[in-house]
């Protein structure tokens, strides 16, 4: 083994450990790995960031703007709500929305469908009497197996895609994907409405009235004119038994108690930290006589020069006097939202957004921490206080997902109408390879701006960077992996030890590889080292690489296992109530019969 070979090696070792680790983010890691490949001498310093002038990367940005305004204009909104059925039994009505969310997806940003969709479904699991989660899971999954059936359905598709183009002729065109993709999706689509949604753990079922997203954790103050002053804490535990809620800390003089005694007297000023559901809230504020504990007017921001902007724009249009009606919202964290490792403290909601952070729900854990102070995961849910407008705006402004039905809001017909013919153009432009793929919906952006069908200044915060930054950065580091042999090395170790000369069975490793990747690591981060070494295995079988390439576009956008594998899984993680193990219930079988439909699929449609 060469030098370079073993520093590849070493590089991608590293990267992928840090991938799993979770600590740093994604484009993070990604930017490191490029540049360790630049110092050592494995990437040309002149090349190392041609990636940003990719033509995947540059078609994930303008795909990203153009969902975005398919979004803004509510024209997905109208189609959901008049294809989805009003009153039908479980069956059907995942079979709809599972469906609805994997011809979405076929075209938008799948997150973003997600995004869409849940509010509708999380109401629909309380008119059939299931759980939450035994309709998002089935609707995330969808949504995921949709992404596969087009180029711009997924960047995996498109990372395979600028890999093929440089061993052939071209990439694959824009429904190259479509004969497998669709097959595996439809399959996938029938397990779950069938038999699958009954596999997904029953956690926090939600009655007919509310949707239920566990207890939260939250913090009230005790002032001069409670009824608990100078009582000891077990007359206040009796108290909260009747509600369903209990005492998990005191914090008194910045000091914080975890599990105080009994015999504990409460003092004015004593914050209490409180486990309840949400709908005790009220009563519990109005029974005892407490208040909710707000950040300090003084507290600073740590992070204001970050979205001084939003913050700004968010405050002129919630200018409206504090006597407006007051109303209480759940929102889920998107993955990608600015709120991500921040707390409410160095938000200082109150007073910059006029909005209140009540409490906070994250499933799986249970946190001491006070709440405000607490740092903010993807996948949490939020209940805020706040005026109507206020709300919205802090969630549009944050990447926030409501969790309550929404009103179809369509701006204007002429918007709705131009965002879906800008859409369908640039999707027509590609697939009959009039134009290339990064030229024609680069072409439908500038259209989305010249036309005004969203604010400019959406324009750019539609695109979601660290995704932009990580293809970028991988990219090179990928194609160092070609350079200095180290993909044919490992391509050679596979097929020695694993498949022998077998084609069939090197395919089928390759496919379960890559899936097994992107169930603990960025599937777009999963393609670009997967294919380097599937055109590696083909020219070493002497068959053709499509095939293989084919099945790492498939394997990549297949991660069913856990809720780090795909943004869409960690965002139903807290709307959900799921916890890490309850993922493979439903994802192994799925992850079964993807393998056992694409291999015939690929054998067919591409053989080798």
């Amino acid at each position: 083994m060469e030098l370079a070979q073993l520093l590849i090696f070493a590089v991608l070792a590293i990267t992928v450990v840090l991938f799993l680790s979770g600590r740093w983010r994604h484009d993070m890691i990604a930017l490191a790995s490029l540049l360790a490949c630049v110092l050592l001498g494995l990437v040309p310093t002149d090349e190392a960031f041609n990636g940003f002038g990719h033509p995947a990367v540059i078609t994930v940005a303008c795909v990203l703007v153009l969902s975005q305004a398919l979004q803004a204009t509510g024209a997905v909104d109208v189609l959901a709500m008049k294809v989805l059925p009003k009153q039908a039994g479980p069956t059907l009505t995942i079979t709809a929305l599972t469906a609805l969310a994997a011809i979405l997806s076929a075209f938008m940003n799948n997150v973003g469908a997600l995004a869409l969709l849940m509010p509708i479904a999380i109401q629909v699991a309380a008119r059939i009497k299931l759980a939450p989660g035994q309709v998002l899971m089935p609707v995330a999954f969808g949504s995921i197996l949709g992404g596969m059936t087009t180029l711009i359905g997924t960047p995996p598709n498109l990372i395979v895609s600028g890999f093929r183009a440089e061993t052939a002729e071209r990439g694959f065109a824009m429904f190259d994907y479509s004969p497998v993709g669709v097959l595996v999706a439809l399959a996938g689509v029938i397990f779950v409405a069938l038999i699958g949604w009954r596999l997904v753990p029953v956690r926090n079922r939600a009655d007919a009235s509310s949707f239920e997203t566990g207890k939260y954790m939250t913090e009230i103050r005790i002032t001069k004119e409670s009824k608990l002053v100078d009582i000891p804490l077990r007359e206040l535990e009796k108290k909260l038994e009747e509600l369903d809620a209990q005492v998990v800390g005191i914090v008194r003089n910045n000091y914080r108690a975890p599990s105080p005694p009994g015999y504990y007297r409460l003092v004015d000023q004593d914050v209490l930290i409180i486990e309840a559901e949400p709908e005790s809230l009220g009563s519990l504020l109005s029974n005892l006589g407490l208040s909710l504990e707000e950040s300090p007017a003084n507290q600073k921001d740590d992070d204001s020069k970050k979205d001084t902007e939003a913050a700004t724009t968010s405050k002129e249009r919630t200018k409206s006097e504090d006597n407006g009606e007051l109303h209480l919202l759940e929102l889920a964290v998107l993955p990608n939202s600015d709120l991500i490792g921040r707390t409410a403290a160095t938000l200082n909601l109150r007073r910059r957004f006029n909005i209140h952070l009540l409490a906070l729900s994250r499933q799986g854990q249970r946190s001491y921490k006070r709440v405000r102070r607490t740092t903010l995961q993807a996948g949490d849910v939020l209940l805020l206080q706040g005026q109507e407008e206020a709300l919205t705006v802090f969630a549009a402004d944050f990447g926030c997902v409501p969790l309550a039905e929404r009103q179809i809001r369509v701006p204007e017909k002429r918007n709705t109408l131009f965002a879906s013919l800008i859409m369908l153009g640039a999707i027509c432009g590609a697939a009959f390879g009039l134009l290339p793929a990064a030229i024609s919906f680069a072409a439908g952006m500038l259209a989305i701006m010249a036309l005004k069908v969203m604010p400019l200044r959406k324009v750019y915060t539609a695109i979601d960077w660290p995704v932009i930054v990580l293809l970028a950065c991988l990219i090179p580091v990928a194609g160092a992996m070609a350079t200095t042999g180290a993909a044919d090395m490992l391509a050679h170790n596979m097929l020695y030890y694993l498949a022998g000369e077998n084609a069939i069975l090197a395919l089928a490793l390759i496919l379960v590889l890559t899936m097994t990747l992107s169930d603990f690591m960025n599937n777009a981060a999963t393609a670009a080292m997967m294919c380097p070494i599937a055109i590696s295995v083909a020219n070493q079988l002497d068959v053709q690489s499509d095939p293989f390439l084919m099945a790492v576009a498939i394997g990549a956008s297949c991660a069913f296992l856990t809720p780090i594998g795909h943004q869409n899984n960690t965002l139903i993680l807290g709307p959900g109530g799921f916890r890490f193990g309850d993922y493979w219930r439903l994802g192994l079988p799925m992850e079964l019969v993807v393998i056992a439909v694409a291999i015939p699929a690929l054998l067919l449609f591409w053989p080798l």
